[in-house]
């Protein structure tokens, strides 16, 4: 019998490339849980762990599916109907597709791996907004290519600094991302930025990535697809039942490939690789046809308490001496800044406020900004009671930190 050995299995290299701040800081906040402390969580944009409730008659869908015997393998694409419900919902918003350039994905982080595992090669580039959404660029590390980030300006409502992002471009420049309601910030893009951020794609021959997944979420109402500004543009947009129908844990999403044929091959790329694991949970499918040809009515409700939410936020945050925030316009999640100590990063200030306070929220830097910038994300999904003790708390805390300092 050969003699064992105690040495680990190594593991890949890219694994060491791969960081999802979001989920990272979780494991600091079980230890401060382990003292004894209750943690407040505010790191995660889970509407369902606070309260809200995922429409009925999508539950009626999903369940029935199941109870009907709809449990085996569906095209990897998706089921047809479904398909077809994005595709009539995309055109009665002012994108004309066809049901084949749509794909039911397992939420919206499978469709941007997706995207970007058929669209970039190992060493190619891929303009990301900083801040940005960290899925993205743990991808593009994975997959050996590079995030170049481009800036929006929290002077000016985190809107893109075009100049910035055209100075980025490089000849192995393959995506321009574009997350439209913006996570982290809130931030809203207006008609002359979005235009602008397709002329720079066009310019450069590059494929724009459109995370379009709080779309239904402004707070003044729902914003229009980045694709009707050019219906011939190469825009691949991505969403799901997660946020704006309340359904996070389904991991259920889709995606629209533009009608242009410059998409084509991109388009039977991706349809390739989808292959391989075979498809998105079925039943779920079926909440996807309810939700896009059903009752939208909690929307309304939902937006009004994300806008009273985000009103709060602004107003108490910025009330704090030393912290700014720029007031939301969307989904729900704001990105205030503290004015840190010489020598302090931003995950110094989000790893002190939780293990003296209990408030969990995730370090500015793992959204790409510069860590001594003082950039700290917040959900605010809590009840607007439960805000204001946690905007005190965080208040009476930053003012003795920045004391002790």
């Amino acid at each position: 019998m050969p003699t064992r050995n105690s040495r680990a299995v190594p593991v890949a290299g890219r694994v060491n490339r791969f960081s999802y701040a979001i989920r990272n800081i979780i494991k600091e906040a079980k230890a401060v849980e382990a003292r004894g402390m209750r943690v407040r969580y505010m790191n995660i944009g889970d509407p369902v762990a606070f309260g809200f409730k995922t429409p009925p008659h999508l539950i009626e869908a999903a369940t029935r599916a199941m109870r009907d015997g709809h449990n085996g393998y569906l095209a990897s694409a998706g089921m047809p109907e479904a398909r077809a419900a994005v595709a009539a919902d995309y055109q009665a918003r002012g994108v004309p597709v066809s049901d084949d350039r749509v794909l039911i994905t397992t939420g919206t982080s499978e469709g941007i791996d997706l995207v970007l595992n058929a669209l970039v090669d190992e060493g190619d580039e891929v303009l990301v907004p900083s801040p940005t959404y960290p899925l993205y660029t743990a991808v593009i590390a994975k997959i050996g290519a590079q995030a170049r980030y481009y800036r929006t300006d929290p002077h000016r409502d985190w809107l893109p600094d075009l100049d910035h992002l055209r100075s980025l471009v490089t000849a192995r420049t393959r995506v321009l991302v574009v997350i439209d309601p913006n996570n982290p910030t809130g931030a809203v893009y207006p008609p002359a930025i979005r235009r602008g951020l397709l002329d720079l794609a066009e310019q450069y021959e590059l494929t724009i990535l459109a995370d379009e997944v709080y779309g239904d979420l402004g707070y003044e109402g729902s914003i229009p697809l980045l694709g009707t500004l050019d219906l011939d543009a190469p825009v691949i947009s991505l969403s799901s039942l997660s946020k704006a129908y309340l359904a996070p844990g389904w991991r259920t999403g889709w995606m629209v490939v533009g009608s242009t044929p410059r998409l084509d091959d991109a388009l039977a790329a991706i349809k390739k690789l989808a292959d391989g694991r075979l498809c998105s949970p079925g039943p779920m499918q079926y909440a996807v046809v309810a939700a896009l040809t059903g009752d939208r009515s909690h929307q309304v409700t939902f937006r009004a308490a994300l806008a009273e939410r985000a009103g709060l936020t602004t107003s108490l945050l910025n009330a704090i001496p030393g912290v700014r925030c720029v007031a939301p316009r969307a989904a729900f999640y704001a990105l205030p800044s503290v004015t840190l100590p010489p020598g302090r990063t931003d995950e110094d200030y989000v790893l002190s406020l939780l293990r003296e306070t209990g408030i969990l929220c995730v370090n500015g830097s793992g959204f790409g900004v510069p860590a001594d910038q003082g950039f700290f994300r917040i959900v605010y999904l809590a009840e607007p009671q439960a805000l204001t003790s946690i905007y005190a708390d965080l208040g009476s805390f930053t003012r003795d930190y920045l004391a002790r300092a």
